[in-house]
């Protein structure tokens, strides 16, 4: 690898997932609920650019029923933006993908969102793309799908993998699965298990914390009577196979630890 693509490559890993900003825009929306249930699935993915274009309601960010199905993602509605045309939709987007079932002809290439995903962030596959992306996904009207001339303005065509026989998507559960993909592209969340009432991440014992451990619990084992000294056969031994195949954590070890001590402060 060059050096050029070796920096390419390094800005494409860690610093990535900040280094792009993703828009999701809706064009033509006809149902009020489905922007409300749009904001929530982007917001479960930490998304938050939304720009519907003329949708079928002006008021539609105010509908009680874009607003019940938001449950909980209000701040999405709130940061929404209304535009007349496409073209304001598109301001500042370097990479726009569509999101339709239908291959067209002339059109851009057809990719499942997990290969293209894949393709576009490596930087030997596809030097051309900027190390900073400004992702844009495009959804058609519920009743209409995409217009042929949307389409042929996108890099790609996404296109989810569905049951042949029934392969219809609701435009929040199309938006779900793309926003999941792209998230999962891009490392999912920095920072996992650290943030406020997260599980914490469980540290691994080392081998002489094992160790330790074994010799604490041989020594109440011998106390108890349940390991006899003169004959103790295998059983150390396969106590500590069975921890090593339980890949135990350094809070167990404390845990058997408090129980070895608790079983010889009664039993001396």
């Amino acid at each position: 690898m060059t050096g050029d693509k070796a920096e390419l490559s390094s800005a494409r890993g860690a610093d990535f997932n900040q280094m792009t900003k993703t828009r999701f825009i809706l064009i033509n929306t006809s149902h009020a609920g489905n922007v409300g249930a749009v904001a929530r699935a982007m917001k479960t993915m930490g998304f938050d650019d939304l720009v519907l274009v003329a949708p079928r309601w002006d008021n539609v960010l105010r509908r009680e029923e874009t607003i019940q199905r938001a449950s909980g993602a209000l701040d999405v509605l709130e940061q929404c933006r209304i535009v007349a045309t496409l073209d304001e939709a598109l301001d500042g987007i370097t990479h726009l993908c569509a999101t339709a079932m239908t291959p067209r002809d002339f059109g851009p290439p057809t990719c499942t969102p997990r290969e293209y995903f894949a393709q576009l962030l490596n930087s030997e596959l596809s030097p051309h793309v900027p190390c900073a992306l400004h992702m844009g996904f495009l959804f058609g009207s519920e009743r209409f799908g995409m217009r042929n001339e949307d389409v042929y303005r996108c890099h790609v065509c996404l296109s989810i993998p569905t049951n042949p026989q029934f392969g219809s998507l609701n435009i929040s559960a199309a938006l779900q699965v793309i926003a999941y993909e792209w998230r999962l592209a891009l490392g999912g969340f920095a920072g996992e298990g650290a943030t406020s009432g997260s599980v914490p991440v469980p540290i691994p014992a080392n081998a002489q914390q094992v160790a330790g451990m074994l010799d604490h619990l041989e020594q109440a084992l011998l106390a108890l009577g349940f390991l006899d000294a003169a004959a103790p056969k295998k059983l150390m031994p396969r106590l500590n196979q069975l921890f090593n195949r339980a890949a135990v954590t350094q809070e167990e070890i404390h845990i058997l630890r408090g129980i070895a001590k608790a079983i010889l402060q009664r039993t001396t």
